[in-house]
């Protein structure tokens, strides 16, 4: 018998003759079928360890677990929590998802539109969730953007921000969650289409439309203009979770305009289904978006659509002290650091509430309004002895002058 004859597989103990092809080493053989099964264990491995890592950074919660931890940071929305609550868990149950050749329903992206007054909470909500679920956020202002090859950012700027906010780990961006603020500022000028190059409006639109869908896209690491000799990194779009927010100023009157619509005529009656004037963004729907300028494209890639309810006394005066880290709880804690002993009366509280009411400036004016009234009290008290600040209405009103409000009022 010759030598190559008693050749045998190293691992399975096959003879030469026994098997189509031996792979010979340095010191060892291996067979075709061993090659087969190995790679199989690869392979299976591999599968397990990229549904593990997901499993193990993603903490996905159930939609009343994740509209519970929002309750602690945001005050009111409760209809917005619930659509954000079962769109995101939706979103990313579709990601954990195993896949079977023999199931073929293939669950497809619920990115979402969120249309508020200014300074209702669109960004907290959206960048709440994405602290909860432990996966990397950017938030990006579609103002500044343009059509390729114009002036501005291109779109895929976006994506370079989220690969930024993932410290540039691939597979945890293609997970994340982009945040388009300002998305009304996007609409197209005219409800029908333009006729000349909308660069800044609808040119942006159509940019859009494969990224919320799911393609791959070439994108520049550090952001910036693309030139040939640019390195790229491919990054996937179908598992990122897009939220478009935008004020939408003035979508009352169209809505108000479709709603008053239903009532024409001798029979017609709205006294069954009462409307309420003060907050028409609670009957938009998504037609109402194409007449503000949203393409039809567009508003199909983002099916999910909630509204924010204007801020009214109430909210205001909870968002003060209730979420879990409230304006006075940060001020509590800054003064607490320089051993300052920090009280502030119902008064004053409800003071600060009813000029953020008349000056229209929002939960952000609260802040601004608290700053104008304890600053000099930073100031001055961490280098006093006596370090006791006890804030009343009467104190409020000194240091809330007409011009500090006027000032404020501007700058909201």
């Amino acid at each position: 018998m010759s030598k190559e004859e008693n050749l045998e597989c190293s691992f399975c103990g096959r003879k030469k003759a026994e098997t189509d092809l031996l792979i010979a080493g340095v010191d060892a053989h291996i067979c075709d079928k061993c090659i087969e099964q190995a790679h199989g264990i690869v392979e299976e491995e591999v599968s397990e360890t990229k549904t593990g890592d997901l499993s193990k950074d993603l903490l996905l919660r159930k939609p009343v677990a994740i509209k519970t931890f929002l309750d602690q940071y945001i005050i009111g929305q409760d209809e917005t929590k619930r659509s954000m609550a079962v769109a995101v868990y939706n979103h990313y149950k579709r990601l954990l998802q195993t896949t079977d050749d023999e199931d073929e329903v293939e669950i497809e992206k619920s990115n979402i539109v969120l249309v508020g007054e200014t300074g209702t909470g669109k960004t907290l909500v959206a960048r709440t969730i994405a602290k909860m679920l432990n996966v990397p956020f950017s938030i990006v202002d579609a103002t500044v953007l343009t059509q390729a090859g114009y002036v501005g950012e291109d779109v895929e700027s976006i994506l370079s921000r989220l690969l930024q906010a993932a410290d540039y780990d691939l597979e945890k961006a293609q997970r994340g969650i982009v945040f388009i603020d300002e998305i009304d500022k996007i609409a197209r000028k005219g409800d029908n289409p333009s006729i000349t190059r909308d660069v800044s409006g609808e040119g942006v639109q159509q940019a859009l439309l494969k990224l919320l869908e799911g393609t791959v896209v070439n994108v520049a690491p550090k952001g910036g203009r693309k030139h040939p000799e640019q390195k790229f990194i491919e990054v996937d779009t179908k598992d990122i979770l897009f939220i478009a927010g935008g004020a939408f100023s003035g979508i009352e009157r169209i809505i108000s305009k479709r709603l008053n619509r239903q009532a024409v005529g001798f029979s017609a009656s709205l006294d069954d289904d009462k409307i309420d004037e003060e907050n028409l963004l609670q009957y938009i729907i998504p037609s109402d978006l194409k007449a503000f300028g949203l393409i039809p494209e567009i508003i199909g890639r983002l099916p999910v659509l909630s509204y924010m309810n204007p801020l009214d006394t109430v909210t205001l005066r909870a968002i003060l002290t209730a979420p879990k880290n409230s304006i006075i709880k940060q001020y509590t804690k800054l003064f607490t650091m320089d051993d300052i002993d920090f009280t502030i009366e119902e008064d004053a509280l409800n003071y600060i509430v009813e000029n953020a009411v008349a000056y229209k400036l929002g939960a952000r004016g609260l802040r601004s309004l608290c700053e104008a009234i304890f600053t000099d009290a930073m100031f001055e008290l961490p280098s006093a002895e006596e370090k006791v600040l006890k804030v009343t209405k009467e104190y409020a009103e000194s240091k809330l002058t007409n011009t500090t409000l006027k000032k404020l009022r501007a700058a909201s």
